[in-house]
């Protein structure tokens, strides 16, 4: 990790840019990939199995048998802590679907929202060596308490055309309408534009590498809706001289080994508590079995020493983190202090692993920065608020003349008009 000492904060926005991953040739190649499979469907998908997973599948819908099989195959301990983060997640989640109260805004004029589940919403679920099956439980609980009808999943499969046992699990424990074995890029154009297969969603969830970032961003300028814009994972960790170095190395740790692109940063305004973690973090690191994913990470990583406190969290709303832990011993003097973040972590034992998988908070989350404008994903991700307004004859003869008047303004006569004639109908009654 770099380690900094009281940098300047006209240096701040320099220091909270993320690292910049090689994507020359990228925004070419998932064009091909989302025109092919557009123009070709099905064959396309088998081609790109072949090419990007190296299996050769006759189908790519995982059957009852298939599901039965390989659940089967997790052991009662598996299961039953998966049972208890389902529970959790749909505990918090049941809570966000609030019923709004018409609001009468002038005498004969009565407005009001209701909520509209998305009836089509596809989840992507990335594989390879960290098979994320806890993101299935965090989009598909909040898809069915929203109400949404058809929930499809993508994920690619292993070299055996096999869908990961955990990922089958979670996804017929939450109620996913239909699995697919499709991967990368040509999974989100699949999901977008639909195949003889896949059916078209009208909104995208999920995490990706960068071909599937980049897909989404794609398909979202063509008008399908997806969940937030993402990027590499990333947590920062503001902890006092009360904090345990032991602790705070492996929140750091927990983020760094998600994958060479992640970030992780450190900030304090006691020096020794810098030396302790790092010495501490330099330990742990030696028995991580994915030191080497974590070493790239730490790689482009921060290590961060202020003046105060404040600083410390002051530098944190600049940086706009996706996980943002508070290791002090006071962490409610901060919490209220903090203005950008995606989902914050308060007190000595708020792991961050404890919102990826059990505690009920979504772990699906902005990233890259994208916490100053976005939210993570909610119950409400998968909800349509439509606006429903009557007004009545006496409502009108209220509001009737500011509308025209607003209207004329406008040079919108249209509009105008649409209000005269029915006052004058009722001047006629």
């Amino acid at each position: 990790m770099k380690t900094l000492f009281y940098p300047l904060k006209e240096t701040w926005d320099t220091l909270c840019r993320r690292p910049v991953m090689d994507s020359s040739g990228l925004n070419d190649t998932v064009k091909e990939i989302l025109a092919r499979v557009k123009a070709e469907g099905d064959k396309a998908l088998l081609d790109y199995s072949e090419k990007f997973d190296r299996v050769s599948l006759s189908g790519f819908k995982v059957s009852q048998s298939e599901l039965y099989e390989f659940t089967a195959l997790i052991p009662s301990d598996l299961k039953t802590a998966i049972n208890i983060a389902f529970e959790n997640i749909d505990k918090f989640h049941s809570t966000q679907l609030i019923s709004e109260e018409s609001v009468e805004t002038i005498p004969g004029v009565r407005c009001w929202r209701k909520n509209v589940p998305i009836e089509k919403v596809g989840l992507y679920i990335p594989g390879g060596t960290a098979p994320l099956f806890s993101t299935v439980l965090m989009l598909c609980v909040p898809a069915k308490i929203a109400g949404c009808s058809q929930i499809i999943l993508c994920t690619p499969p292993d070299c055996n055309g096999n869908v990961n046992p955990l990922i089958l699990y979670a996804a017929a424990l939450t109620g996913v309408t239909d699995i697919f074995k499709i991967g990368g890029a040509q999974a989100i154009a699949a999901m977008a534009y639909g195949t003889e297969t896949v059916p078209k969603v009208s909104k995208i969830f999920g995490p990706g590498n960068q071909y599937v970032t980049k897909a989404k961003e794609l398909v979202q300028s063509e008008g399908v809706a997806i969940d937030l814009p993402a990027g590499p994972s990333e947590v920062l960790v503001i902890a006092d001289s009360a904090a345990n170095p032991a602790f705070v190395a492996s929140d750091l740790l927990s983020q760094a080994e998600h994958g060479p692109d992640s970030q992780v940063v450190f900030v304090t305004e006691n020096m020794n508590m810098l030396i302790s973690a790092m010495d501490e973090l330099t330990r742990q690191m030696e028995s991580l079995p994915r030191k080497t994913i974590a070493d790239r990470a730490l790689e482009n990583s921060l290590a961060i020493v202020l003046q105060t406190m404040e600083e410390c969290i002051e530098f944190s709303n600049c940086y706009a983190p996706e996980h943002l832990i508070i290791n002090t011993a006071q962490p409610a003097d901060l919490a209220g202090k903090v203005v950008n973040a995606g989902s914050v972590f308060l007190g000595s034992y708020s792991c961050e692993s404890a919102g990826d998988y059990v505690s009920g908070t979504n772990h699906t989350l902005p990233t890259n920065g994208f916490a100053r404008s976005y939210s993570g994903v909610s119950t409400e991700s998968f909800v349509r608020k439509i606006t429903f307004q009557e007004v009545s004859r006496e409502g009108l003869l209220t509001i009737g003349p500011a509308i025209e008047l607003m209207a004329q303004a406008e040079n919108l006569s249209g509009h105008k008009n649409a209000v005269r004639v029915r006052l004058k109908k009722s001047d006629d009654v």
